[in-house]
């Protein structure tokens, strides 16, 4: 059985691609930060259907925690087979009023935390000359968003970095791909008001929000041997929004 490791994978998008993960028959390792009863819930629901996971705490913002992941996944699961780097946050506001803090830690955790999690995982994965990793950046990578300066620029930078990292690995058999999901229903869109969500639905061409499964089946696709000639690409997963 083929192996995935999946950043930010207690809730959201993380949370549905663990389960569409594990229902195709992959050993999930379920990385969380600070959400660890939700992570053992996800690994449990997955025991429950059969399949097997194991949860892996730590900050894809340190190195060492990501090195540390990654051995664990292949002392119990074997080498790994992909890696996810879904693990996000959002701090909105005026770039103006955005504080130092707050643009490194969106910056850390969106765009470093990939680049720590890729340098843990590519020795094996070169070594064997096989591997996936697929990135969830944004749409807002893609167009901007008014009050999410910093989301924006890391969400774009995970974009450059597949399309470079993608071809620097291809000689290796190595796939570097990125989804980039449109607004969906999740944690980071809760604070937003119905009223808002109303009117990005009515700008989505097909009329809703999308749902964190369909996302989670985009992520599968471009891990998985179903898209094994396609690399370096960016696949939009929101409704025809961009």
């Amino acid at each position: 059985m083929p192996s995935v490791l999946i950043t930010g994978a207690s809730r959201g998008i993380g949370r549905a691609a663990a389960f569409a993960f594990a229902r195709d028959a992959w050993f999930v390792g379920v990385n969380y930060c600070q959400s660890e009863a939700e992570a053992l819930s996800v690994v449990q629901s997955i025991e429950d259907i059969g399949g097997l996971a194991c949860a892996l705490k730590g900050d894809v913002r340190c190195a060492a925690d990501c090195a540390a992941m990654v051995h664990t996944m292949e002392e119990r699961f074997g080498p790994l087979d992909a890696l996810v780097n879904n693990a996000g946050v959002s701090l909105p506001g005026l770039f103006t009023t955005t504080s130092e803090d707050d643009w490194q830690q969106t910056l850390d955790v969106n765009l470093t935390g990939a680049r720590n999690m890729a340098t843990a995982v590519l020795p094996g994965m070169i070594a064997r000359k096989r591997g996936a990793i697929v990135n969830v950046s944004s749409m807002w990578g893609l167009c901007g968003a008014s009050c999410e300066v910093s989301y924006s620029a890391a969400k774009a930078g995970l974009i450059g970095f597949t399309k470079a990292l993608a071809r620097e690995l291809g000689p290796c058999n190595i796939r570097v791909n990125c989804v980039a999901p449109g607004v969906i229903q999740t944690d980071m869109n809760a604070s937003l008001s119905q009223q808002d969500l109303d009117e990005l639905a009515d700008a989505t061409p097909l009329c809703r929000i999308g749902r964190p499964e369909e996302v989670a089946e985009a992520i599968l696709f471009l891990a998985g041997p179903k898209s094994s000639f396609i690399t370096a690409q960016v696949l939009g997963v929101d409704g025809g929004y961009i």
